[in-house]
């Protein structure tokens, strides 16, 4: 799997998502509304991206990438700016259940994450988020059953898998170019 070079793009970012979902609407006025599809994928980003006064190089490495995923039919991994980050938190582990307690922890299940236990004997890997709580508390399944409890550490990456249907490359003044793109996220196997 290709992966986007490593080229910040400048600010602003436009971020969105619109859900997948099924209406069925009633005579009476009654709408039920259903998921469709499998539930950690109903809500793909889509992200409007620009690099601004890069130089003609960036632009072309940016440009040839796109151009060759455009032909292999291929997405790509990419991590979106400030979608990845670190937090630490405590956690409780009984049997296989993994209970893990971080303020504002931002996580959804299905989220993949790495999780780094500082104390205690669970084992250091990387867990798929099972449950979500509350806006605090998580849950993740290991694979050996175990009773501990003690510090944590997460880190979730960020990182997707994408496709970039159109961009513009533009050179404004000698040596600079700027690129804006449209990233749409896609659901597909590691």
């Amino acid at each position: 799997m290709a992966t986007f070079p490593s080229i910040e793009p400048s600010y602003s970012v436009k971020k969105q998502q619109k859900p997948i979902t099924k209406v069925v609407r009633f005579a009476d006025g009654y709408e039920h509304r259903l998921m469709f599809g499998i539930p950690n994928h109903q809500n793909p980003r889509q992200y409007n991206l620009r690099w601004e006064n890069i130089t003609e190089d960036e632009a072309d490495t940016i440009d040839y990438f796109l151009n060759e995923r455009a032909f292999d039919k291929a997405s790509f991994d990419y991590a979106p700016p400030r979608e990845a980050f670190t937090k630490t938190g405590t956690y409780a582990q009984s049997s296989t259940t993994i209970t893990i307690t971080i303020t504002n922890h931002r996580l959804f299940a299905g989220d993949s994450l790495v999780v780094d236990f500082t104390s205690g004997s669970s084992a250091d890997a990387t867990y798929i988020v099972s449950s979500v709580t509350n806006a605090n508390v998580f849950v993740v399944t290991a694979t050996s059953g175990a009773t501990t409890s003690g510090n944590v550490s997460i880190t979730k990456t960020g990182s997707s898998k994408f496709t970039c249907d159109s961009w513009t490359k533009t050179i404004n003044v000698a040596n600079l170019a700027n690129i804006d793109a449209v990233f749409i996220e896609k659901f597909e196997p590691a």
